[in-house]
Parts: C-alpha cells; structure tokens; sequence
C-alpha cells in the first residue's frame, strides 16, 4: 500500500493516524510509502515519534503547509483563499512522487489542499470524523469523499459511504493494568510509587487555564500525599509548578496507555481523542472542556462517558475545587473512583482503528484492479 495521510494541527489529528497504521501493520498487510501532509505546528513533531517504525522500506515523507495558523484556531477565509493554490500544487507533486493510492483526511483544515488535490488526480479519498459533533472541515471534505468513518453515531448521516467504526485507538488502552504494573510505571516516571496519581491533560498543546490552576494547587495536592504528572504542551513547561517532589511536568506524554493505566484520576481538557483515550482505559476523570470550543463540542465529547466523567466549567478553577479534586484522587475518594470506572465498562468500542485498516486496503485494492 502506498498511502497519503492529511491532517494535523493537534495530537489528535495525528494519533488516530498513528494507530491506522499500526492496525495495517496488524492485518499483515504493508505501508510501502507514506506521506503525510500536516500543518507545521510544534506538536507534530512530537505526535509524529515512532512513525518509522510503521512504515517499510519506502520510508515516509512530511509535507508541511501553511493552511492553519500556528498559534491555533481554524484559518479564517482570507487565509484559505490566499494559499490555498500553492498547497493544492504541492500537494499534487508530492501525491505523485509518492504515487499514492489512498488518501485519508484525518481532520482540519491541513487536509483541504491535499484531499482536493488528490481529487484532482483521481486519486481515492477516505475521511476519518473523531469528534462527537462534525466540525467545518468534515461539513465541507467528508461529502468529496469515497469512505467516510465516524467514531461516534452522532455524526453518521446514515448514508452508504458513511461507516460507524468506533475511535481508532491503541488496543492496550482497554487493558487493565495489574499493581505491580502500575507501580512500575510511576518508579519509571520517577514518582511515588504507592501515592495516588493524578494526571493533567490540557491536550496536546496544552491549556492556560488548566496549566494555571495546577500550578497554584500542585504544592498543596502533593503535600496532601498526591502524585501530579502534568502535560503542560510543547515550550510550556514555564507554565508548570516547577520543581516539586511527587510532582513531574512534561511538554507531551509519548506513552499514554500506560499514564493512563496507572493513574487514579485525571483532570483534562475534552477532546476527542483524550476523552476516548480516558474512557477506553476507564480511568475516572473530571473533563474541563476549552471554554471557546465551537458548538461547545468538547462538551458533548465528554457527555459520552456519562456516569464515569465530571464535568467542570474553566470559570469554577479555584480553591473549593482544588479541594474537592484532592479529595476525589485520595484515599477518601476510592469508593467514588470505583463507582465511575464501573460506569465506564463499555462506554468506549475498541476494533475502531482496524475498521478504518480494513477500508483503507479496500479502495487500495480497487485501485490495483
């Protein structure tokens, strides 16, 4: 197979990728070639580690533009129009340098020039919808499409190119990890072994606003016998707490599956990936969706775990929850914890990432023949 993949931007335009690959590799099938064109941002080149070892001998190209801003948000129309041309010609010489059979768009607008270049070489498209509510770009791509994967019902229109597949995630996320595992894995972070771990997930890029409040209340969670690890997002590590003993901030977590298997509660923005990730590994979490998300989307996302989530406007971060937060990490909140993890069982489905494998080798071997 040799495959085209558009999207980037945030980790969760890349890790759905990521896991695609993983679940071709799986089939016994082969990724000859890849390209994948991204937006330039600094978290991709984070999102992007251990792409290599997923790719064969033909090795893989990034293709960066310039279609989404760096400092976030979706490109305004001045934006798109001015450079939309020069990305599409790009685009189209890397598609045939690479002769890519297949393209997926895995969300934002980075994927606009090179799905409509690859339309214009006839190329086949597949489009990949992680969120719980579509966003500007699935309305406008998802219809040029052949396949188009949902994660979630919410956003299938029920029509025949439309496939529910589940969110492509890593399997090791839905298993569970013993004590002797999760101790290992804090030993390895550095951090207590047997203190309670919390996990603070601003996204990818990381959140002010949780970076804020974590720093003003680390001192006080791990004085109170807490292990904080803190994702605060690439070249925002000033943002964290500093150095504190029980307390690790980190720009991006590479291993997520085992984070999350060994931490008592997390406190996290609501993204797509990061509340599927959370609910897969039914890890008890208080979500904080962006305050500025469109169609209060990370809302829904988190709505998705029902019982097993919290969820917490940005405005309410202060002292009476820092503390009702500590309560629910430690020894007082076990009963709790235990009651929202059994709400989980089931609130996620695994087999997502292979379902998108499988149709990706199905338009593949269409074009073959």
């Amino acid at each position: 197979m040799r495959l085209a993949f558009a999207g980037g931007g945030t980790g969760g335009h890349i890790a759905p990728g990521k896991r695609v690959l993983e679940a071709v590799r799986d089939r016994d099938e082969h990724v000859d070639d890849l390209v994948w064109f991204t937006s330039g941002r600094a978290v991709e080149d984070l999102a992007l580690h251990g792409v290599d070892e997923l790719v064969g001998a033909g090795g893989w190209e990034r293709v960066t533009g310039v279609m989404e801003p760096h400092g976030g948000g979706a490109p305004s129309v001045l934006r798109i129009a001015s450079r939309l041309l020069p990305e599409i010609w790009t685009a189209r010489r890397a598609l045939r340098r690479h002769k890519s059979q297949v393209l997926l768009g895995l969300g934002g607008f980075s994927a606009l020039a090179p799905l409509l270049a690859a339309r214009s070489l006839g190329i086949p498209c597949a489009w990949l919808e992680v969120n719980t509510l579509s966003g500007r770009a699935t309305r406008l791509l998802a219809p040029r499409c052949a396949k188009v994967f949902h994660a979630w019902e919410s956003t299938s229109q029920g029509l025949a190119a439309h496939e529910v597949v589940g969110p492509p995630l890593e399997t090791r996320l839905f298993e569970a990890a013993t004590d002797e595992a999760r101790r290992a894995i804090r030993e390895k972070l550095g951090l207590d072994t047997d203190a309670p771990l919390l996990v603070v997930l601003g996204g990818s890029q990381g959140a002010l606003g949780l970076n804020t409040f974590t720093a003003a209340h680390a001192q006080e969670w791990v004085g109170a016998g807490l292990n904080v690890l803190h994702q605060c997002g690439p070249g925002r590590l000033s943002e964290g707490a500093g150095s504190l003993a029980g307390y690790l901030a980190v720009e991006f977590i590479d291993d997520v599956p085992a984070v999350l298997a060994s931490a008592d509660l997390a406190l996290a923005r609501a993204g797509a990936s990061t509340v599927a990730e959370i609910g897969a590994a039914r890890l008890p979490a208080i979500f904080v969706p962006h305050p500025a998300s469109p169609d209060r989307h990370q809302h829904k996302n988190a709505a998705l775990l029902g019982a097993g989530a919290r969820v917490v406007d940005q405005s309410e971060l202060g002292s009476d929850f820092a503390a009702e937060l500590l309560k629910l990490a430690g020894s007082g909140g076990t009963a709790e914890r235990v009651r929202m993890s059994e709400a989980l069982a089931g609130a996620v489905p695994s087999g997502g990432a292979g379902r998108v494998a499988a149709g990706l080798v199905e338009l593949s071997q269409a074009v073959k023949s």
